[in-house]
């Protein structure tokens, strides 16, 4: 698809026309589906993921400011569903049996449930031991799925104000969490 036949079919969907999304979901699914696989490595998880992603979009697509841009916007999103969904999982659904033929699925050894749940812990502890703004932040940007400009209306803050705590935040994140690991 040519970049201007792109940005028209962009520009249509952001007035509205359904159809025109629907030819960029053609062109773009297997993209989308190829960066959240990569995450997931579950074939019907990133399926269930793609169709979100695109539900995602057609609802903020009047959001893009830069049609030109809709490729890194979309794979944007789907990046940080990817993420949302792996951090919301337990770790032995990495493995799709549907990739192996049918072959029995690979299981955790329940020593590896037991380092997963540790280290889910110490995140969790290591978030409680921030500020509240700073748990805030990190909770809305990573685990809600919060766009900057969300995060900005939410706490009524600049862009780069969020940015900025964000980093802030994840410094401090990671400090609590040195200090909770064992010497």
């Amino acid at each position: 698809m040519t970049d201007t036949l792109n940005i028209e079919l962009v520009l249509q969907a952001q007035a509205g026309d359904r159809d025109a999304f629907g030819e960029l979901v053609k062109e773009y699914e297997g993209v989308v589906f190829a960066v959240i696989f990569r995450r997931l490595r579950n074939r019907s998880e990133t399926l269930e993921v793609t169709q979100e992603v695109f539900l995602r979009a057609m609802r903020k697509i009047d959001q893009l400011r830069e049609p030109e841009r809709f490729v890194g916007w979309l794979k944007r999103i789907a990046v940080r569903m990817a993420i949302n969904r792996a951090v919301r999982r337990p770790r032995e659904t990495m493995q799709d049996p549907e990739l192996f033929g049918g072959v029995s699925a690979v299981h955790q050894a329940p020593l590896d449930d037991v380092l997963q749940s540790e280290e889910a812990g110490q995140v969790r502890d290591g978030l409680y031991q921030l500020r509240p703004l700073d748990r805030e932040t990190l909770l809305a940007f990573y685990f809600e799925g919060q766009s900057l400009k969300e995060m900005s209306v939410r706490f009524a803050s600049p862009i780069g104000t969020i940015k900025r705590r964000l980093h802030t935040a994840r410094g401090r994140l990671r400090e609590a969490l040195c200090d909770l690991q064992p010497a």
